[in-house]
């Protein structure tokens, strides 16, 4: 019999031949075993008698008999086993090689950390209200003696109408384009600007557009969390956040046009550079609640200038009616008490001295004169002449405000009524 490899095992069959066959003569030369002394199952120990085999009378001498083929089995053979051998290696091989790289990627995980499951970012994260904004902001692109100036805005309406900053847009030499957060480009239409409030209206013609909530910006507290968006030195749709650093912040600026712009700002902390100019300030809840429109610096020059966490946004309020009215008429109107004020006047306790008076305006209605001095606007305290003016222009004509004055010791309260200007 054979064993698991191709190799014969001698049986009792073998020894049998063995005890019988005669000494003196050599066996003849076997396949499987040619040397019975190194045969490893052979046993040492058991009883072997040697017995020549009785002589038969007149037995007939065997035919030869045909040699097997030795080489053509001894092929089959190794064939079969190298194949089986083969097959035995390529498994313990592959299951090594299985091993080795499951333990590699097994100690990768142990040092780097398993892959964690796609964060869950609830609708009133940073991350929701950015990527709820940023279809709605985009990059204004204007021509400028040869050169391109770059601002932002944001959709304001399905009809195409995009908000920005009146700087943004002034001195324009050409076609302004914009620039939409997936990278497509249109041409855009001015359709009015107000230097004064610093709030300019553009119309864009295509499909799909996606205009940005507008929310309440007398809602805003300060602390409140807000993100504003834009394209900072040309980096289009740039996320920041910060927080509301303070309300009804004094801006007096200078227009190109050699007027004054004012508004009452959100101050806000959040990073604001060039080119943010005219984009969105937004809340929490994803409604805008500001336009960027400009950052104090320690830098000696407009041009170098860069955040240093001090920025101010138009409140929404604010540009919204001016905006409103700039597509409905071209232009804006101001809202005013009807009364100069003395740009040289510091007293001792603050407040805004008048000076001339118009005799039919809201202040002469409500009982004030020239020489008053105005300590507070609508609860807020007054200090500089800034205060007022600002205060007034975010005041929607038609409301109604308390006013305290002061006239030599005495003080006064009065109810104003404030109109747009006739102009």
């Amino acid at each position: 019999m054979t064993d698991g490899w191709g190799f014969r095992r001698p049986d009792d069959d073998d020894r049998t031949a063995a005890q019988h066959t005669p000494p003196a003569v050599a066996p003849p030369a076997s396949f499987w075993w040619s040397d019975a002394l190194n045969d490893p199952w052979r046993d040492p120990h058991s009883p072997v008698a040697l017995v020549p085999p009785a002589e038969r009378a007149h037995a007939p001498v065997p035919e030869p008999l045909a040699e097997p083929d030795h080489t053509r089995r001894r092929t089959l053979w190794t064939v079969a086993g190298a194949a089986v051998l083969a097959g035995v290696l390529a498994g313990v091989l592959g299951g090594a090689m299985g091993v080795r790289f499951s333990d590699d990627r097994q100690t990768a995980r142990s040092i780097l950390g398993s892959t964690a499951s796609p964060p869950h970012r609830a609708p009133e994260s940073l991350a929701a209200v950015a990527s709820m904004l940023l279809p709605s902001v985009v990059t204004v692109r204007v021509p400028v003696d040869g050169s391109v100036s770059l601002g932002s805005g944001f959709v304001a309406s399905a009809d195409g109408h995009i908000i920005t900053n009146d700087h943004v847009v002034s001195g324009s030499s050409g076609v302004v384009s914009v620039i939409f957060d997936d990278g497509t480009s249109s041409p855009a239409k001015v359709i009015g600007t107000d230097p004064e409030s610093d709030v300019a209206v553009l119309q864009v013609k295509r499909g799909e557009l996606h205009p940005a909530m507008l929310g309440d910006s007398d809602a805003v507290a300060v602390g409140d969390a807000v993100v504003a968006i834009g394209s900072p030195l040309a980096l289009r749709g740039t996320v920041t956040a910060g927080i509301v650093s303070a309300l009804d912040r004094p801006i007096a600026t200078d227009a190109e046009n050699g007027t004054t712009r004012y508004y009452a700002a959100i101050q806000t902390d959040a990073a604001v550079n060039h080119g943010n100019s005219g984009g969105p300030l937004v809340d929490a809840a994803g409604q805008v609640v500001g336009i960027n429109a400009v950052i104090k610096s320690m830098a000696g020059s407009e041009e170098s200038a860069g955040n240093i966490g001090l920025a101010f946004a138009i409140p929404i309020n604010h540009a919204r009616r001016v905006a409103e009215e700039i597509i409905a008429a071209g232009r804006a109107h101001r809202t005013v008490i009807g009364a100069e004020v003395e740009e040289s006047f510091r007293g001792p306790a603050g407040g805004v001295r008048l000076g001339e008076v118009t005799a039919t305006g809201p202040a002469a209605e409500a009982g004030m004169r020239t020489g008053d001095v105005v300590t507070s606007f609508d609860g807020r305290p007054l200090s500089e002449p800034t205060d007022l003016i600002a205060l007034v222009r975010k005041t929607a004509p038609g409301e109604v405000v308390e006013v305290t004055y002061k006239r030599g010791a005495t003080s006064h309260d009065a109810a104003v009524t404030l109109v747009a200007d006739a102009d």
